[in-house]
């Protein structure tokens, strides 16, 4: 026995971590990143469009759009568009134009 190596003192098996693959067996993912890339079709601003792989899985994603380099016609109505008017208070109606005598049929005796 005196090729037998001297192996160090073991950790009990309380005090073992399961950080390795079967961690998932217990609860979700603890991951920031997807494990593999999607296909996703990517579109640029002039309308052309390109597939690529992306690290989340969507559909499609869009690039912005410069509103520096649109016509200013154009940039105002992307700005109106985005963020509209606010509605104006609709104002109450009154019964002091109201003729009560043409409504009189209707009433009940």
């Amino acid at each position: 026995s005196a090729l037998r190596l001297q192996a160090g003192p073991r950790p009990p098996l309380s005090a073992c971590v399961r950080s390795n693959s079967n961690r998932a067996a217990i609860s979700h993912l603890h991951r920031q990143l997807y494990g593999r890339l999607y296909p996703v079709l990517l579109v640029n601003t002039d309308g052309s469009t390109v597939r690529l792989r992306y690290s989340e899985p969507k559909r499609i994603i869009m690039m912005p759009l410069d509103s520096s380099t649109l016509p200013e016609a154009e940039r105002k109505a992307r700005l109106r568009r985005h963020f509209p008017s606010k509605h104006k208070a609709k104002e109450e109606e009154t019964f002091e134009g109201i003729d009560l005598d043409t409504y009189k049929k209707f009433w009940k005796k």
